[in-house]
């Protein structure tokens, strides 16, 4: 692939080249005759100004002799006569021999500005008489005078001519220029021209080259900067450099703008992509926990349907017959429907908190009161299981929650605490206030939690020892709704491990005043 500067620098170098070619084929096919034409019209000239001068000095009564003659003045000074000055001049400034023969003296006097004289003289006198050999083209004729190239053998030159009669009849003129001497001129100049030509293509071809790169660094510097914004590399940025064009300033500037905003762009797409994959993860784990909820509903469902069912069919077939089997298959019924009952509301109560649609309402209440009540609510059960509690706090701890929700929580922890107790069977409940915040935790005798149990205590219907919790009526709900609850209330809660138990805790937003 070419690049803009080797393309500029050939196109430079083939354009001089073919306009010397140009030149050099004018000069040699069409100078040397622009010459000739131009020594004719000078010939022309010549031949009208030394007529014109003749007849000038004839009608002042000056002859031709005084005319061409030379003489000294006084102070040894070289004057000329009037019509030789104008010889003269002609002759140096055309490089054309000039011979007249005055044919009005006895002896025909011949005047010339060639040294070779004889040689002109002899020629006239051919072309006058008809003796000439050589071979000639006649170029203009007159009636006074003709205007040829001629040919001489003997000197194998080419002359260009004009000979003739001024219009006195009686001064005879042949003025001769070589043409070898133009042929010379041409070739000198196709050869001065050929030496220049090619300099001026090696300077020239120099300085498009440099220009060039001038121009095209910039525009390669942008290529690179594009090639790096394609692979995304969003730090390659554009910089002005002190002698980028204000064409490449712009065109730079606009790829610094198109390469912010597709960098903004892209930024935006991976956001709304990240958000739809975690929207769609949530969607899945949505839907994985819709059919593991109604999993774990029909199979909590399932075993006391069942029951009441069994237990209904047997009424119905008489097998009660005796009033204490007909109580016992009663009670069986209904205490089969009251878990029944029971799992609907902790799910329709954690659905509404789940949903947003059971809001916490937020007050100031004594939290040292509301434990005791639960406490002493549960009074008969823990007595009945011979369980020790031991919470003896007497000052009151307020804080700022929803009372009905947070009690719901303190219910479930005691709850689980009683169901799990084991060994000394002693329930410890303390309330720690710490900057502004309240850690009330429930500790209970027995035997620890396994580790790997503890992250999906808080999973809706799990249990870690399901025959345990199914001969308490447990559901597996009851943590749910405490994490419910305190995810609405914004606060923490957990589980802890200890040697000889298990801690349950949570904490609140205290209130001094």
């Amino acid at each position: 692939m070419k690049s803009i500067r080797s393309r500029l620098t050939v196109t430079f170098i083939g354009l001089i080249a073919v306009i010397l070619a140009v030149i050099w084929g004018v000069n040699k096919w069409y100078l040397e005759d622009f010459y000739v034409t131009k020594k004719v019209q000078a010939l022309n000239g010549a031949y009208e100004a030394i007529d014109s001068r003749i007849e000038e000095n004839k009608e002042n009564g000056i002859s031709i002799e005084d005319a061409m003659r030379r003489e000294k003045d006084a102070d040894g000074n070289i004057t000329e006569g009037n019509l030789q000055r104008l010889i003269r001049n002609f002759s140096d400034s055309a490089n054309v021999s000039v011979l007249i023969i005055d044919n009005s003296t006895e002896d025909a006097t011949v005047y010339s500005t060639s040294r070779d004289t004889k040689f002109l003289k002899d020629r006239i006198d051919r072309y006058i008489f008809g003796w000439a050999k050589a071979k000639y083209t006649i170029l203009e004729e007159n009636d006074q005078y003709k205007i040829q190239k001629t040919y001489d053998p003997q000197r194998e030159s080419m002359y260009l001519e004009s000979w003739g009669f001024f219009s006195d009849n009686s001064t005879a003129f042949i003025m001769s220029a070589p043409l070898s001497s133009i042929g010379e001129s041409v070739r000198l100049a196709n050869q001065f021209l050929l030496y220049v030509g090619m300099i001026a293509v090696l300077i020239g071809a120099l300085v498009v080259y440099l220009v060039a790169k001038q121009i095209t660094m910039p525009i390669y510097k942008l290529s690179n900067l594009s090639e790096r914004m394609s692979d995304l590399d969003f730090n390659a940025k554009y910089e002005s450099g002190k002698h980028d064009m204000e064409e490449i300033q712009v065109l730079g500037n606009s790829m610094n703008t198109l390469s912010e905003r597709l960098e903004e762009t892209i930024s935006a797409l991976k956001s709304a992509n990240n958000q739809l994959t975690k929207d769609i993860e949530e969607k899945t784990k949505i839907d994985e926990m819709r059919k593991d909820f109604i999993a774990n509903v029909s199979h909590e469902l399932k075993t006391p349907i069942a029951l009441i069912q069994g237990y209904a069919e047997g009424l119905q077939e008489g097998m009660g017959e005796e009033k204490e089997s007909r109580d016992y298959y009663c009670d069986v019924i209904v205490d089969e429907a009251n878990k029944m009952n029971k799992m609907v509301k902790q799910l329709l109560t954690l659905s509404s908190l789940e949903s947003g649609n059971d809001k916490p309402v937020m007050d100031r209440f004594n939290l040292t009161e509301l434990v005791r009540g639960v406490v002493n609510a549960s009074k008969i059960l823990l007595e009945q299981n011979e369980i020790q509690v031991d919470f003896d706090a007497q000052t009151p701890v307020y804080v700022w929650a929803d009372e009905f929700k947070i009690e719901q929580v303190v219910i479930n922890y005691l709850s689980n605490a009683i169901h799990h107790i084991d060994g000394e069977k002693k329930i410890i409940i303390k309330m720690l206030p710490e900057n502004n915040i309240v850690r009330v935790s429930v500790f209970n005798t027995g035997t620890p939690i396994p580790e790997d149990a503890i992250p999906n205590l808080w999973t809706k219907f799990y249990k870690v020892d399901k025959a345990r919790t199914r001969a308490y009526g447990g559901t597996g709900i009851g943590l749910s709704i405490v994490k419910a609850i305190m995810d609405a209330h914004n606060q923490q809660y957990g589980v802890k491990n200890w040697e000889n138990g298990v801690e349950f805790w949570f904490t609140l937003d205290g209130s001094n005043s």
